[in-house]
């Protein structure tokens, strides 16, 4: 299968030496939803400017279906790389009608065409009846459909979208969210979308890349990210999750939590003894007074419909438990803690103890 997207070895730096892009090669294979993840200042915005057009890459070559667009010597405009693109801001013609919006991009179509498919972009949006109003008079949610139904309305092969959730409140975000995935669905349109909320990425996508510093660290599906990182920047940046040291034994791996049974096939990386394990805040639970490793309580806040605490273990390691509302502990408190992983994550060296001292020293 041809890939719709692909970028081959595309670096960027707005001053020399200081890349802000190194290397980075994607494919992005038709109807994939593909999310740029990562933290701010990684370059992912900029990723997306390269794809764009707005932005020419200092090195490598990238190819919309098999059509190179950048390259050493060549750099296509970004209105003639068949993309459509919905921007952080929406940025809607204000003095134009949803009409004149969606259409704006039809102007070379056959007017009965243009009718046509503006009747299929507001019911695939779900605008029918509102094509008289202007931008002003719509909600933040409607703006944005606009400005997706504009950017689908030329059939573009790739569309970009510029964390296009970001000036919404919470719970219209989640909604819009849970649209979105299916109005991309229903148009089988190739995306890639740029966000820094992991909540979002995870809904939406079909893959992730995960960029740290620049580099695509992991590229795969999203439950493949979560249950196998591949450094522990992805280990880390995705989801909760603290190292507790560990040492490795025939059948378990030994930790201030237990023993922790493992498999042979992953119990070892290049013979390693000494291993940091990932410990996330779900696989984290409370036990009774003489059952697993005593902790002690050192802050909490609220996640949602439960609540998420800070622990403090005897050796002065922290870590993450996630528990229901009902369960009310207080800074200071002593409880007793075990830990039962769905999968082991582990990485090899001594961070978690240097982490360790670290925390020991700034609690001390």
């Amino acid at each position: 299968m041809t890939p719709v997207l692909s970028l081959q070895g595309i670096s960027k730096a707005f001053e020399p030496n200081v890349p802000v892009l190194r290397d980075v090669n994607l494919q992005v294979d038709s109807g994939t939803v593909v999310c740029l993840l990562g933290p701010s200042g990684c370059g992912k915005t900029t990723l997306l400017r390269l794809i764009a057009g707005f932005e020419e890459p200092t090195e490598g070559e990238l190819y919309i279906i098999k059509r190179p667009v950048s390259r050493p010597g060549l750099m296509v405009p970004p209105e003639k790389r068949h993309i459509g693109m919905v921007f952080q801001d929406y940025a809607l013609f204000p003095h134009m009608t949803i009409t004149q919006n969606i259409q704006f991009g039809l102007f070379r179509w056959p007017s009965a065409w243009r009718r046509t498919r503006l009747a299929e972009m507001l019911s695939l949006v779900g605008l029918d009846g509102m094509e008289k109003r202007y931008p002003h008079e719509l909600s933040g949610g409607q703006q944005q459909r606009v400005a997706l139904a504009r950017a689908l309305a030329p059939n573009p092969q790739l569309l970009l979208l510029d964390e296009p959730f970001s000036n919404l409140d919470v719970n219209l975000r989640r909604q819009l969210r849970d649209e979105m995935r299916a109005i991309l669905s229903t148009a089988e349109i190739t995306t890639v979308l740029v966000t820094h909320d992991q909540e979002e990425a995870l809904s939406l996508a079909d893959r992730l890349a995960v960029i740290d510093q620049g580099q695509i660290a992991q590229y795969a599906a999203p439950d493949e990210v979560l249950q196998q990182p591949s450094t522990r920047f992805v280990a880390k940046f995705l989801g909760l999750g603290h190292f507790l040291a560990g040492d490795v034994h025939p059948h378990c791996i030994a930790t201030e939590l237990g023993n922790i049974p493992h498999h042979a096939d992953i119990s070892l990386v290049n013979g390693e003894r000494r291993v940091d394990v990932l410990v996330r805040p779900e696989s984290v639970q409370l036990c009774g007074h003489h059952d697993g490793t005593p902790a002690q309580v050192v802050r909490s806040s609220f996640r949602g419909t439960r609540k998420l605490y800070t622990l403090r273990l005897p050796s002065g390691a922290q870590l993450c438990g996630l528990f229901s509302q009902e369960i009310a502990l207080h800074a200071g408190e002593q409880i007793r803690v075990s830990w039962h992983p769905e999968q082991m994550v582990t990485f090899s060296g001594n961070h978690a103890q240097e982490t360790q001292a670290l925390e020991q020293a700034i609690a001390k």
